[in-house]
């Protein structure tokens, strides 16, 4: 039977976020471009949620292709992400995240009105303030 973590906020945040959410977390702090390329909130909601699943992702492929030893002081995950052999594949798949996160991002006006809506409001502005004095 799996545990009922659906009301219990306290404890799902954490699971949702942690270790991962701290690997991504140290690789932003080592590689400022990071920063650079996602500075919108948009951006950095997409760079976070993307750089979760695929450094999830790719830690789980290699927990399936390498033999992990139990160990009291750090998880599976910050074995696998820690460890030389693998450290530089997380981070390259951050970085990729960060770049398409970027790459992507919508023009600056398809995020409000466009100039023949804004025409349409300001006709409109006038005529119900004239419409009002």
């Amino acid at each position: 039977m799996l545990p009922d973590v659906a009301g219990d906020e306290e404890v799902w945040i954490p699971l949702v976020d942690e270790p991962i959410g701290s690997i991504v977390e140290q690789v932003q702090e080592v590689h400022p471009e990071i920063g650079q390329l996602v500075s919108s909130p948009q951006q950095l909601l997409a760079f976070r949620t993307f750089a979760y699943i695929r450094v999830g992702i790719l830690l789980g492929r290699l927990l399936v292709e390498h033999d992990v030893e139990e160990n009291g002081d750090a998880t599976w995950v910050e074995q696998l992400a820690n460890d030389p052999q693998h450290h530089d594949a997380v981070v390259a798949e951050v970085l990729a995240v960060a770049r398409e996160v970027a790459a992507d991002e919508p023009p600056a006006d398809a995020l409000g009105p466009n100039d023949e809506e804004r025409a349409r409001f300001s006709d409109f502005a006038k005529r119900r303030l004239a419409a009002d004095t």
